[in-house]
């Protein structure tokens, strides 16, 4: 058997491994940021080099193909991002900044095992790896007197992966009960001949509910803003971006198992949409808070995720991986700057964004173009995400949802330009400079060069995601009987 085909996850162990055993020791913090970023840089480049490898393990429950290794690049990406940009660490205590590492390579490991799942128990687990490194990741934050933000958003964010995790495997025990399997591949054939029994359908709503939690959709959307401004600068990039990219690739494996004609899933999907939109776009109006503003935008954000979910087609699928990979690079440009305006770690207001463009023109110009992404202005990827995603649905028929979404995208519109205003139009009022180091600074150029390049050719990425999410991907050869015996 070759490894060739999961070399990203055992860098990922291994590298886990190597990062525990540093922390062991004491004033080991820059160590660790160190062996981390050579880790993070090193798997990025092993899965761009295996981005065509495929192969299976544990008896066919785990699975490497097109499908994955494109969500792997982006998570690798992720990581990277972060890990460069904040390797600093400002709100994280020196003394467990090891610790922080370490899980932080946990939580990666999870993901990236998460989009090569293709059994239900094998997916759980890799949820529940990514979910807890997650979860301990959130209160590491530095104490600050009189505030204690950090425990209620980890509190917050437990208790709904609490909630989220029951909804999730009632749906599974329900899925297995119906069809005698927990293979993707088993379940499809056996659930599209039930598709409309009131079992099947509490199945499947059950699963896509406790799956829309990492995704923070709604109604599982209410953890995400309390987290997003508890958490430090960098914890808080992480969660915003990169678990979404896993969400996006669990959801559409789960619903590659479903049939199109299922008007009840979609009806479900199509209300998770418009509530996460309307929502996110119209409390993210009145924050102050720019991470409390990104944590309700990225609600909105996977309303509009949702947009080619809701077809429950191949191509809209496609569509929904595309503009996930775009949102992820013009989100961790967005914290990249985040990050760098805070001098200590502490939250950063809309109004400390006031002259940036005189204080860090770079700054100022990463984080406005990151601004014009989101709000889907040309020439970036989230114009033409949205587009894709917008005629997709018009033409399956989704003409309301279509009507709410570009209504929403002009709302969205007002508070990301009104971040560009403060940062341009502005005075400074004697606030600090925000310096970039040679290497902040070039993860930031290249985040944004790639969000350009995915507005400008978007046609490659396109035809892989339209390649990889194909059928096949979830049901392939023979669909085997509906029983409990491990397929052969």
């Amino acid at each position: 058997m070759s490894f060739s085909p999961f070399v990203s996850e055992l860098i990922l162990i291994l590298g886990s491994l190597a990062v525990f055993a540093i922390s062991l020791g004491t004033g080991r913090g820059r160590l660790a940021a160190r062996v981390t970023a050579g880790i993070a840089l090193v798997n990025l480049g092993a899965c761009l080099a295996t981005v065509t490898a495929s192969g299976e393990l544990f008896c066919h429950a785990y699975r490497v193909d097109l499908f994955s290794q494109l969500f792997k690049c982006f998570i690798a990406l992720g990581l990277a991002a972060v890990v460069l940009f904040g390797s600093q660490l400002r709100d994280i205590r020196a003394e467990i900044r090891p610790e922080y590492f370490f899980f932080l390579l946990l939580g990666t490991l999870g993901l990236t095992m998460l989009v090569s799942c293709v059994e239900l128990i094998t997916l759980f687990i890799a949820l529940e790896l990514s979910s807890y490194a997650l979860y301990l990741l959130v209160p590491l934050r530095r104490e600050r007197p009189g505030l204690n933000l950090q425990m209620e958003a980890a509190a917050k964010y437990v208790m709904f992966g609490v909630v989220s995790t029951g909804f999730l495997l009632f749906g599974m025990s329900y899925l297995f009960g119906l069809t005698g399997s927990t293979y993707f591949q088993e379940i499809a054939p056996a659930l599209a001949l039930q598709a409309q029994q009131p079992a099947a359908l509490a199945a499947m709503v059950l699963v896509v509910a406790g799956l829309l939690f990492k995704l923070a959709a709604f109604p599982m959307h209410l953890w995400a803003p309390d987290a997003y401004q508890g958490a430090s600068n960098e914890t808080t990039a992480f969660i915003a971006a990169v678990p979404k990219v896993g969400a996006v690739a669990v959801l559409i494996r789960f619903l590659l198992c479903t049939e199109p004609t299922n008007t009840t899933l979609s009806l479900v999907l199509t209300i998770t949409a418009i509530g996460s939109m309307c929502f996110g776009n119209l409390a993210a109006l009145v924050q102050k808070d720019i991470k409390r503003m990104l944590g309700y935008s990225s609600i909105a954000h996977a309303g509009y995720v949702l947009l080619g979910l809701v077809t429950l087609q191949s191509a809209g699928f496609a569509m929904s991986m595309f503009y996930i990979f775009g949102f992820l690079a013009m989100s961790l440009a967005a914290f990249l700057v985040i990050c760098q305006v805070s001098r200590e770690g502490e939250n950063v207001l809309l109004d400390d964004l006031s002259g940036l463009h005189a204080r860090s023109p770079l700054a100022a110009f990463l984080l406005a173009a990151s601004m014009f992404a989101m709000a889907g202005i040309p020439p970036f990827a989230g114009f033409i995400g949205k587009f894709l995603l917008l005629s997709e649905a018009l033409r399956s028929g989704f003409l309301l949802l279509v009507i709410v979404a570009a209504v929403n995208t002009a709302i969205g519109i007002y508070y990301y330009l009104n971040v560009v205003r403060l940062l341009y139009f502005a005075a400074p009022e004697g606030r600090p400079a925000a310096r970039l180091s040679p290497l902040v600074a070039g993860t930031g150029v290249v985040l944004i060069v790639i969000v350009t390049l995915l507005g400008l050719v978007p046609g490659k990425l396109l035809d892989a995601a339209k390649t990889a999410t194909q059928k096949p991907v979830a049901a392939q050869d023979k669909p085997g009987s509906a029983s409990p015996v491990l397929p052969q």
